[in-house]
């Protein structure tokens, strides 16, 4: 019986071991999210991102069921919530579990739905999330705390140099015009003191409804008028409308800059975020005929 015992307690422990030393799954609804979980996590979590596609329209997705499989067998999801991934709260609902972690970003920014749910644009997002993270996963799982922490604190660390640079505009761009064919960009236009002119044109178009007459020729008006430095539009969705002031402001020789909804595959969250501010750098700086 004793020697019953002592095995079964090697077995249990052995059990509990090799349980351990499974990788912690993470489910991020956005591929940048998941970077991110990635970098900080290390060997000790693997890591599934839902929207990774650069060619396809986020707001147009449609979860399925491997989607739903992954995320019932998620032991950490995140997500970005203010209503951009609604897929993804109707998936939890439906895969109730009392030990997973859900992080959304928008419940860590104070925002919600009906807010610009474009949040990786603000720079205060992937700190608090990166902070978020490395707590919850030390949760989780104790025994690799310290390496979450290590990678929270490196992976800050490759913010330096985007922070400097959104400083760095902001100085010599404080208080010039700007707009957009939608608000993708709108918390780092912010950020960067830029004026973003046509805003309810951008959450019409946003959103798949016609903006109304006035906002149009508002719009026009101001790229013909050259009373705007630069637009900036989602090369991730197409239109006739947004179509039609991109090709304005080229007809005027107003810059036209774009941007994305999705990292781009090969990627960092810092690289991608410093590849455009670099290319809007540019267009601000252009002298224009």
């Amino acid at each position: 019986m004793r020697v019953f015992v002592f095995a079964a307690a090697i077995l249990g422990l052995a059990t509990a071991a090799a349980a351990q030393a499974e990788p912690v799954a993470i489910v991020a609804a956005e591929n940048f999210y998941g970077d991110v979980a990635a970098r900080i996590g290390g060997k000790s979590v693997a890591v599934t991102s839902i929207l990774a596609n650069p060619d396809q329209d986020p707001h147009s997705f449609e979860a399925g069921a491997s989607t739903a499989r992954r995320i019932a067998a998620s032991r950490l999801v995140v997500y970005n919530g203010a209503d951009y991934d609604p897929w993804m709260v109707k998936l939890l609902a439906g895969s109730p579990s009392s030990t997973r972690v859900v992080i959304e970003i928008a419940a860590l920014l104070h925002r919600k739905p009906g807010d610009n749910p474009h949040l990786w644009y603000d720079p205060a997002a992937m700190p608090a999330f990166a902070r978020a993270l490395a707590s919850r996963l030390g949760e989780i799982d104790p025994a690799h705390r310290a390496d979450y922490d290590r990678g929270r604190d490196a992976f800050l660390a490759t913010l330096v140099p985007l922070g400097d640079k959104i400083a760095a505009m902001r100085e010599a761009y404080r208080g010039v015009a700007v707009t957009a064919t939608e608000p993708v960009f709108g918390y780092m236009a912010d950020a960067l003191g830029l004026v973003m002119r046509n805003a309810r044109f951008q959450l019409a178009v946003m959103n798949d409804t016609e903006p109304g007459a006035g906002e149009i020729a508002a719009f026009e008006n101001d790229l013909r008028g050259r009373r705007v430095r630069a637009l900036l539009y989602n090369n991730q969705a197409s239109g006739a409308l947004p179509g039609r002031m991109q090709a304005l402001a080229a007809a005027n020789h107003i810059p036209v800059v774009g941007v994305s909804e999705t990292e781009p595959a090969g990627e960092t969250y810092p690289h991608w975020m410093l590849r455009q501010l670099a290319a809007l750098d540019a267009a601000l700086g252009a002298r224009t005929p």
